[in-house]
């Protein structure tokens, strides 16, 4: 049975399980509080400034970016990704602007954004000196970058390479999707955003409040006991300041 449920990204079915809209809902809060302390920390405010995201998926963080007053571009290597997006929210107010692309080659204007968030992106790519590449041609001097990624330690790999790829009861993603080599730490990221005249400012941990909520979360929606609009609450993931980041963790960095 638990075998039996279909794996399938960026498809909007009742009878496939995409494990990245999962991490995209038990995701969204720390995200946008992350968010939201980063602006404050920067004094940065929203109105009037033009935000992208890469690795958007559904769009589901790019509304969350525009209802905090942005003009967003949202970017997803998946043309079926965008096409859920524009299906589920064809009149997005305010507007968010869908397109395919992958983070590689974006396709847009030289400092063209005030802000890029970076999702479900630093840990799949092979090029990550290509993406920041891209995501600092893309910023506008004094730009912010933010981004959460996976970083690599034994906890991780169990997590990420085990549990969400081959175990049966857990999984949700894809076989190869992740792989330790694009699991990257702190220290080798904030080396490679340097290479590319992007100075990271902030490194910041988040995690299940109780690990023990996700896995009941992930075993739930596989059997489809929930919907992934149910997962936040049993996930609950929240941000760990000061804490090393064992799995997950957010950060930002400044265009020089």
């Amino acid at each position: 049975m638990a075998a039996a449920v279909r794996i399938e990204l960026d498809v909007d079915s009742p009878d496939a399980v995409d494990g990245r809209q999962i991490r995209a809902v038990a995701f969204q809060d720390c995200r946008l509080a992350y968010l939201r302390g980063t602006l404050a920390a920067v004094g940065h405010t929203p109105s009037g400034r033009r935000a992208l995201v890469v690795g958007s998926g559904r769009g589901l963080l790019a509304r969350g970016l525009a209802r905090l007053g942005y003009d967003v571009t949202a970017l997803d290597p998946s043309a079926a990704a965008t096409r859920i997006a524009h299906a589920t929210h064809p009149h997005d107010h305010p507007a968010v602007a869908y397109r395919t692309a992958p983070a590689e080659k974006l396709g847009l204007a030289d400092a063209a954004f005030d802000l890029a968030y970076y999702a479900d992106t630093f840990e799949i790519t092979p090029d990550l000196d290509r993406v920041l590449a891209e995501a600092a041609r893309v910023l506008r001097p004094g730009g912010v970058l933010v981004y959460d990624t996976v970083n690599r330690t034994p906890l991780s790999r169990l997590v990420y390479l085990g549990a969400f790829q081959r175990l049966g009861l857990t999984r949700i993603m894809p076989a190869g999707r992740y792989t330790a080599a694009r699991l990257r730490t702190p220290a080798e990221l904030t080396a490679a955003l340097d290479r590319h005249g992007l100075r990271n400012e902030d490194i910041r941990d988040f995690r299940p409040r109780d690990p023990r909520g996700l896995l009941k979360a992930t075993v739930a929606r596989r059997r489809g006991r929930i919907t992934d609009e149910q997962i936040p609450a049993m996930a609950g993931f929240v941000l760990a300041p000061g804490a090393r980041p064992r799995v997950t963790y957010l950060g930002y960095a400044l265009k020089g």
